[in-house]
């Protein structure tokens, strides 16, 4: 993690000052958008602004803790922007990004949420999926909550804890009470939301596909881990390992099992990519999420099973993969599973500006659009 105060310039430059000071309050879990510490943060600024040193208007978009938060009815940005913003719930507050894609529209757009990965941000994650440019492509709007460091140090989403796998609390509802936020003043379609994730950011989208069904058209999970599959560290670092590593006293920790210990029931539609060299999330976890869809698909009434059909392919970066989809009797799909032979843990098909990415797979952010973009409507609530 950055010194935050390991800022040197070659002249006194009081914007970098405000913005570090603001940066380490937040980093400290203190809300500077709202209550006490807003006014702490204003009176800086003042301060510095009537000694010629800043000025009087800070800019829009310097920092998260410095976004402007509009009412209700007030739209967040411009169309072709990459803003930031601060949402607060019970469970605390988190940062988030929006891009709202270039170009008018009067329907209601479709949104994808992007949940990244452990040590990533949301410019990082952004970067390396590319999902901006396909928003631009495709129309829908593109939401990257943001993990604070002081919520988990490696600013990992906190998947594996009990408080954090439920709906109405915790890192789900801050989530969930993002995209609420975002859909309700840019106008989204409340029936085309969809949520995607690495690894940590994967198994967070996984809980919200359960937790909060009637708001997610769409899962999508890259190298992550089942619903419910852990409940403490121990037990997350046990089922990243599969059950199975080069360190075997993890099977002997408290809930070190390689199956998950909640049971999903919600069948949200879910596309699934797991490289099956990743020795950093095994990819066991990924053929548990696909079994949890499933058995939820088939626990519904009146459902039948769904049809198997099973491809492989070469993309063009050479990666080698095997792609099934499971589809119902009416030839919906409602699961697609993707094995990337050979790969680990990375973004399947992502860039180079992005870390944790692999640039050889198929892309992995088209192919969960394409996806997304056939599944039917849903409600909001």
């Amino acid at each position: 993690m950055k010194n935050l105060f390991n800022t040197r310039a070659s002249s006194f430059d009081a914007s970098t000052i405000n913005a570090t000071i603001q940066r380490a309050l937040a980093s400290a879990g203190l809300d500077t958008t709202a209550g006490p510490m807003r006014d702490v943060t204003e009176t800086i600024r003042r301060a510095l602004a009537a000694g010629g040193l800043a000025q009087a208007t800070p800019s829009e978009d310097t920092t998260a803790a410095q976004a402007h938060t509009p009412s209700i009815n007030e739209p967040l940005q411009r169309p072709g922007s990459f803003a930031s913003h601060t949402f607060s719930n019970d469970a605390g507050s988190r940062a988030y990004k929006a891009y709202i894609p270039a170009g008018a529209s009067d329907a209601p757009r479709p949104m994808v949420v992007m949940l990244h990965g452990c040590t990533q941000s949301a410019d990082d994650f952004a970067a390396g999926t590319q999902m901006n440019r396909l928003a631009d492509k495709h129309g829908f709007l593109v939401v990257y909550p943001e993990q604070a460091s002081h919520a988990n140090a490696s600013k990992c989403w906190n998947w594996f804890k009990p408080q954090d796998q439920v709906r109405g609390v915790g890192e789900p509802s801050l989530i969930a009470g993002i995209v609420r936020e975002v859909a309700g003043r840019h106008g989204a379609d409340p029936g085309r939301i969809y949520v995607a994730g690495l690894s940590a950011g994967a198994a967070m989208a996984v809980v919200l596909g359960e937790t909060y069904p009637e708001l997610f058209a769409g899962v999508g999970a890259h190298s992550g881990l089942p619903y419910g599959s852990a409940q403490d560290i121990p037990s997350a670092m046990a089922a990243m390992k599969g059950g199975r590593s080069g360190m075997p006293s993890l099977k002997n920790l408290p809930g070190a099992s390689a199956t998950p210990h909640r049971k999903a029931e919600q069948a949200v539609p879910l596309i699934v990519f797991h490289g099956d060299r990743d020795h950093t999330v095994q990819q066991s976890n990924g053929a548990h999420i696909v079994q949890q869809a499933r058995n939820a698909h088939g626990a519904q009434a009146g459902s039948t099973d769904l049809q198997a059909h099973t491809q492989s392919g070469v993309a063009s970066g050479g990666q080698r993969f095997s792609r099934t989809v499971y589809a119902d009797a009416k030839g919906q799909a409602k699961i697609e599973s993707w094995t990337l032979h050979g790969a680990g843990h990375a973004w399947s098909g992502g860039h180079a500006s992005g870390s944790y990415t692999d640039r050889t797979g198929p892309d992995a952010s088209a192919e969960m659009v394409r996806f997304f973009m056939t599944l039917p409507r849903v409600g909001f609530a």
